[in-house]
């Protein structure tokens, strides 16, 4: 009682506090805080109030003073739901979603039906994905076409509770219908929607305004009925009915869905979507008559859409791996029909190659190939390369290229015996072009880099052949190449076009992989924004998230952990950042009534973290994690310190002390001079803004944590959720959970990276790792040792030493050089003593390939940050091999 006295105002400062929420509504914070000051001048203890310029300032982004207001509110008036919701709303932009949702629910305590808080609790729980408490608390039954709904709990149901207060707003109905859908009971969603409909079955037939049949088709969405003459198909009521076909379709009811759709596509804007869900119901449930003339209907409209012909070809009975001489006969008569209606369409030649075989497939690829070289199609290889997966197929289309450049060479034809007409000259520049690729493929590198130097000299402009040429470079790194001069090759393409962006942002990468950081920074910055005081922050802004990979694994290839570390949370920041936006379009996409697109987003942000981008960041920070776990000593030591005596690292230290200190009071004596210069510049001069100061350039921050081990654990969760397939989250699982002595986790994590890939040398060599560790840990717990004794067979057979697990390993996997490496690691992890049978192993059979030593020691870099790695100790005779 006592504080609703408070709460209470009299008339003049309760007009006031109305004012204050107007403010709040139409953003004037300013004028909000100033009419709050009124109030505060004579009720200094009126919490609504204090909350409410608490709220103001919090959107003027002065945070402290914000909480500190409304916490002081919340003192006087502790039950005041305007206190609580404010309260929420502050911890809500602050992206603290837990909290937010415990103040709404104590704003509800004390007004249950407040239509604003309900709305904000209803986004705050689809966007923790809390379906559940969207509408879990009741019971429904279905009788007559008509939902009825019974509480068995006085929980707050919000969805539900939204839809009681107001019955007569759209998106309350679709929201109830949605939870319903996102929670998999198909059956309640549509009874949402069809009782939704029945509440609309009086409209009116007639309208005497365009507002009143504005509004009319904004409330109309039933299916079953005509649409009134006065009604024109719009977007969201079009929408509204596709929805609600994708709910019948997702139930199974795929009659249902085609009959529904057949009435409402005079209400569809959205055509060629209506049209391609026919002919997918209609193969679904066995039509096939009307579903080829309804694929071939969608053929006619979009003849360069491969999945229509795909469709077509299951329709025919056509899908299957291999099929008959007869079915292959009529598959190419089939596509031989199309490519006379259809004769500029790319898919009619292309993707009959993928079923038929023999000399039926050798006819259709000579006439595929001759056509695209003689046109001149730079992605010729890219589009046949998904053939290479039979072997067969890729002899002949070798076989047919190679004659090709023959007979181009010595007569200008791509045939000896037959043609007599003379191809341009451009065919043989492509032919070269493609024997390239296709080398490169084979990984024949040196016959690759034959074919597209020759190229090169035939037209040395081109900027594809330097790209490819580069290509070619890169991908032979791992048979003894330079990934210097692949950088090189890529820069020559670079320089024949400048304002190719995307050909500069392929250099950068180039120069990346090499190390080469400084050059790859001044490259990508030719195409970054003019008025950027600083390129790399620009990129970061726009979450270029490629280059804050690439540019974070070189800084983790030089042992630069804090840089590396600071790229690998920029890209955590922008999968957040990606995931927060989503909070906007919660309410805005029900009431346009974007359903389809909306659920799209949906599932697209609940897998957002499998993205290989988030994936090979998470690679990278947990690796510089575990590397500072294992050296914390030497966790600040930068990548040039790596290998000095004691003393050069001091020396080192202090001069670059010196060179830190230089800098600074160069910059200090250039302030000054600076600031009168700006003084005397004219205001437009003065557009450029000042470079933002980033006050930890290093990542020092970041290196000095005092459990690394954590750090790594929380960018690994996410991949354990939603990247359960992926062998890294497992294999990086392991490395963490052994480090913490967790060793059911980590056995755990052994054994599912072994069901994605036993033949993965990783595995083998953490199965001996692990293997030690349990041996040599004597406190083991009972329990812990019986599950381990009882599932450690899965990957260590039982009663299996160690050397013969080596063997077994060796023998299963002959001619494997990363097998090689691992047996010689784990037998120096398990015994130290024997470090010389270790590196007589690998000189002995590494020494028999010229290039198997830089691709061992390439493929097994990043590992030397995983620790107990031997290569620590033998890369250097390694490298003299």
């Amino acid at each position: 009682m006592n504080n609703t006295s408070k709460r209470e105002l009299p008339q003049k400062e309760s007009g006031i506090f109305k004012n204050i929420l107007k403010h709040y509504e139409h953003k004037q914070y300013k004028k909000g805080i100033k009419l709050a000051d009124q109030i505060l001048k004579k009720f200094s203890e009126h919490g609504e109030t204090l909350a409410m310029k608490g709220l103001f300032l919090n959107n003027m982004d002065k945070k402290e003073e914000a909480y500190e207001h409304v916490k002081r509110g919340l003192k006087f008036d502790l039950t005041s739901h305007i206190c609580w919701h404010v309260y929420g709303l502050l911890y809500r932009s602050d992206k603290n979603y837990e909290k937010a949702a415990h103040c709404y629910t104590h704003a509800l305590k004390y007004n249950k039906n407040d239509i604003q808080i309900l709305k904000d609790f209803a986004l705050l729980q689809i966007q923790m994905r809390n379906y559940g408490a969207l509408n879990e608390k009741y019971i429904e039954t279905v009788t007559r076409d008509v939902v009825h709904i019974e509480t068995v709990t006085r929980d707050v149901d919000t969805r539900h509770q939204l839809l009681q207060l107001k019955p007569n707003n759209p998106p309350f109905w679709i929201g109830l219908s949605m939870s319903y859908h996102l929670l998999g009971r198909f059956d309640m969603a549509t009874s949402v929607l069809q009782a939704y409909e029945d509440t609309l079955k009086q409209l009116p037939t007639t309208c005497d305004s365009l507002e009143e049949n504005h509004l009319l088709i904004r409330r109309y969405a039933t299916a079953s009925q005509e649409t009134p003459a006065v009604l024109t198909p719009n977007f969201e009521l079009s929408e509204l009915l596709m929805y609600h076909n994708m709910l019948l379709e997702e139930s199974g009811d795929l009659q249902a869905a085609l009959e529904q759709l057949d009435a409402i596509k005079p209400k569809v804007c959205d055509r060629r979507a209506c049209k391609e869900k026919r002919a997918s119901y209609l193969l679904k449930l066995g039509r096939l008559e009307e579903a080829e003339k309804a694929y071939r209907g969608l053929i006619n409209e979009n003849p360069d859409n491969y999945s229509y012909f795909e469709a077509l070809e299951n329709v025919r009975g056509l899908s299957a791996e291999n099929l008959t001489e007869e079915e292959q006969d009529t598959l190419i008569s089939i596509y031989s029909e199309l490519a006379v209606r259809y004769p500029r369409s790319n898919a009619v030649k292309r993707l009959p190659l993928n079923r038929i075989t023999g000399e039926r497939f050798r006819t259709q690829a000579d006439s595929y190939l001759r056509s695209a070289l003689r046109k001149g199609v730079p992605s010729l290889f890219v589009n046949v390369k998904r053939l290479y997966r039979n072997e067969e197929k890729q002899k002949i289309i070798f076989e047919l290229v190679d004659g090709y450049r023959r007979s181009l060479k010595d007569q200008g034809t791509f045939d000896r015996e037959e043609e007599t007409t003379k191809e341009p000259p451009t065919a043989y520049l492509w032919t070269l072009y493609f024997l390239a690729q296709h080398h490169d493929q084979c990984r024949e590198t040196a016959r690759a880099l034959e074919f597209i130097n020759e190229a090169i000299d035939h037209t040395p402009t081109l900027v594809e052949l330097h790209m490819t040429k580069g290509r070619i470079l890169k991908a032979s790194t791992t048979h003894g190449g330079d990934l210097a001069a692949a950088a090189q090759a890529m820069n020559e393409a670079r320089e024949l076009d400048l304002q190719d962006r995307f050909i500069n942002s392929k250099c950068t990468k180039y120069y990346l992989r090499n190390n080469q950081i400084a050059e790859a920074e001044k490259i990508i910055g030719l195409f970054t924004r003019n008025d950027a005081p600083d390129p790399i922050q620009d990129l970061t802004d726009m979450q270029c998230m490629w280059f804050s990979l690439e540019e974070g694994n070189a800084h983790l290839r030089l042992n630069q952990l804090g840089r590396a570390l600071k790229r690998f949370h920029a890209i955590d920041k922008h999968f957040t950042d990606i995931t927060d936006d989503q909070f906007d379009f919660h309410m805005y996409c029900l009431r346009k009534t974007t359903l389809r697109a909306y659920l799209g987003m949906l599932r697209l942000e609940d897998q957002l973290r499998s993205h290989p981008y988030y994936v090979k960041a998470v690679q990278g920070a947990v690796e510089a994690y575990l590397y500072l776990f294992d050296r914390p000593q030497g966790a600040d030591e930068d990548g040039e310190l790596a290998g000095l005596s004691e003393a050069e690292k001091k020396k080192a230290k202090n001069k670059a002390r010196k060179a830190g200190l230089k800098q600074k009071e160069a910059e200090a004596k250039k302030a000054p001079a600076e600031e009168k210069t700006a003084e005397k510049t004219p205001a437009k001069k003065q557009a450029l803004p000042s470079k933002p100061v980033d006050e930890d350039p290093d990542g020092e921050k970041l290196v000095k944590i005092q459990d690394p081990l954590s750090e790594a654990l929380r960018f690994i969760k996410p991949m354990q959720e939603l990247a359960p397939g992926r062998i890294e989250t497992h294999l990086l699982s392991f490395e963490i959970y052994l480090r913490q002595q967790k060793y059911l986790l980590a056995l755990r994590a052994l054994i599912q990276a072994s069901k994605i890939d036993n033949h993965n040398p990783a595995i083998s060599r953490n199965a001996v790792r692990f293997h030690l560790a349990v041996d040599n840990n004597q406190n083991l717990h009972p329990i812990v040792q019986k599950v381990i004794t009882a599932e450690l067979p899965r990957v260590f057979a039982e009663g299996m030493t160690i050397e013969q697990f080596n063997k077994q390993t060796l023998e299963s996997h002959l001619g494997s050089v990363p097998h090689l490496v691992t047996v010689a690691e784990t037998i120096y992890l398990a015994d130290p003593s024997k470090k010389d049978v270790a590196e007589s192993m690998l000189l002995d059979d590494i020494a028999k390939d010229e290039f198997a030593a830089t691709r061992t020691l390439q493929r097994n870099s990043k590992r030397k940050l995983l620790g107990g790695s031997p290569l620590l100790l033998i890369s250097n005779e390694l490298g003299a091999v």
